[in-house]
């Protein structure tokens, strides 16, 4: 069998799916996500996975491969566009086959440059949830320009659904963490209200709506190079604030 570096590689969906099961058999509840974009690397032509929960403001980022598959969730996620974003707003799959050039370096020109800047330059977004509900989406990227077979494909799309039952099924008794005691969504739903509330103060400082404080919010983020979180966390926190003269 081909490995699955070769763009050519074309997995077998029977053997994906018992690759699959073999891999988050007996893994707690909180780590599949992340067993599972491993899983897509292992199966699939690309070189990182991550994937983000879908939320009104800034889409949290779940779980990742590594730092640059991390990376390239956390900039879509300031920016608020790119792929990923946009099939989390569709609830359909978004192929960017070719972010070097073409419709897709047009479509999302900064993540474009973002992502080419750290040798990426193909993404693959397949939403996470059903044919009603969008709960989120499985994010793959890939150094190399070029599209996912048919058999690729329907892969990667099993891995979304497994994914999808492992985030809509989890038991809320199985959420606990048994180190830290913490619930497993706990730090996430920290990251989404913590928006919220900087989003609120920051239409409070400057006197504006909701949709421009969050543009204001990405922008500064942005431009210093952290993430939309870690802004929300600085105003929220009193160490940034926004000035209508700023």
């Amino acid at each position: 069998m081909r490995s699955s570096d070769d763009p050519r590689w074309t997995p077998d969906v029977a053997g994906a799916a018992e690759l699959i099961a073999e891999g988050v058999r007996g893994t707690p509840p909180r780590e599949v996500p992340g067993r599972l974009c491993a899983i897509a690397v292992r199966l699939l032509p690309v070189t990182g996975a991550s994937a983000s929960l879908r939320s009104d403001g800034v889409p949290v980022r779940l779980c990742a491969s590594g730092e640059r598959a991390s990376y390239l969730a956390e900039i879509q996620a300031t920016l608020g566009d790119g792929p990923c974003v946009r099939a989390g707003e569709t609830g359909a799959p978004v192929l960017a086959c070719d972010l070097t050039a073409g419709a897709d370096a047009g479509r999302w020109p900064v993540f474009a440059q973002q992502a080419t800047a750290v040798g990426v330059r193909a993404v693959y977004a397949l939403p996470l949830g059903d044919d009603s509900v969008c709960v989120g989406t499985l994010d793959l990227y890939r150094d190399t320009p070029g599209r996912l077979t048919g058999a690729q494909l329907r892969t990667a799309r099993l891995v979304a659904a497994v994914m999808t039952s492992a985030l809509t099924a989890l038991p809320r008794g199985e959420e606990y963490d048994p180190q830290g005691g913490a619930t497993w969504l706990n730090g996430l739903a920290d990251d989404h209200d913590e928006v919220h509330q900087a989003v609120g103060m920051i239409m409070a400082q400057l006197g504006v709506g909701a949709d421009e404080a969050l543009a204001r919010l990405r922008a500064r983020a942005f431009a210093g190079g952290c993430t939309a979180h870690d802004v929300a966390r600085e105003v929220v926190t009193h160490r940034q604030r926004f000035d209508r003269d700023g």
